[in-house]
């Protein structure tokens, strides 16, 4: 775990928020029907609120709690809060994906790309299968990408000379998420019927250096958080190689992402 917990960033991680809405409907167009209605769901890991939004639009009875510990972007979300057009509510509170355990059962706990961040994730699972109502769903997504160019560059760079003092440990990689054979097995142990599959988009991104302002969201905030006012140097160095890695075509800039999905049931 790094240092210092991320200092998240609403405004710029929804900068490309409609490339990074993409993982998140296609996890839900998997996700079966909630076994009552209203349907309790919580998001974990709401960020700013904009997919848990999506939530309300397709179960606009349901009671939704997006849960996420950046105080950040749980300001930005307040502002979505409230009754939803179908009779449902929309709130938001604080807690951590380390630690939460469902004090009520919930038809739908979903994640979206945040069990990276949670070391030992898999760990979690049997509590959160256990506070799902009988015949509920648990979903989720992570990113796959860890030996992407845009991560390995920056582990490399951290480790620099320069740079490795003060990062040492902010960046992790090998446990960050799991093979999808191994969430496959481990959601199948716990009696779920699961749906484990990976998918690589192809993002063309526009602007420039369209794949470090797509980090700067991200990925990057652990060294940004670490290094504060002195980030300036590090990112420049990171960009200059990104520029390599990623080039610019008159079309845009291609930026391959893979992503992992699960989608597990609780039996009746």
């Amino acid at each position: 775990m790094p240092a210092t917990a991320p200092i998240w960033d609403p405004g710029q991680y929804l900068r490309h928020a409609d490339h990074r809405a993409r993982p998140f409907a296609d996890l839900l167009a998997r996700v079966p029907e909630p076994p009552r209605d209203p349907a309790r769901i919580a998001d974990l890991g709401c960020g700013p609120g904009n997919m848990t939004v999506g939530l309300a639009e397709r179960w606009p009875t349901a009671r939704i709690t997006g849960l996420d510990n950046s105080p950040e972007m749980l300001a930005r979300a307040e502002a979505l809060a409230g009754p939803t057009p179908g009779g449902g509510t929309l709130g938001f509170a604080q807690a951590d994906a380390r630690t939460w355990t469902p004090a009520e059962p919930y038809d739908l706990l979903i994640s979206n790309a945040t069990l990276q961040w949670v070391p030992g994730h898999v760990t979690r699972f049997s509590d959160w299968v256990a506070g799902l109502a009988p015949g509920g769903t648990f979903a989720f997504q992570v990113p796959g990408n860890f030996d992407a160019p845009s991560h390995r560059l920056m582990r490399e760079l951290a480790h620099s000379p320069r740079w490795k003092d003060r990062l040492a440990g902010a960046l992790r990689h090998d446990d960050a998420v799991h093979a999808p054979a191994v969430y496959l097995e481990q959601l199948t142990a716990l009696g779920c019927a699961a749906d484990v599959w990976e998918t690589t988009y192809l993002h063309l991104l526009q602007g420039e250096d369209p794949v470090l302002d797509w980090v700067k969201g991200t990925g990057l905030r652990p060294v940004l958080t670490e290094l504060g006012a002195d980030a300036d140097a590090f990112v420049a160095e990171y960009r200059d190689a990104l520029r390599e890695a990623y080039p610019a075509t008159r079309h845009g800039t291609v930026f391959p992402f893979r992503r992992i999905f699960a989608v597990a049931r609780k039996g009746a």
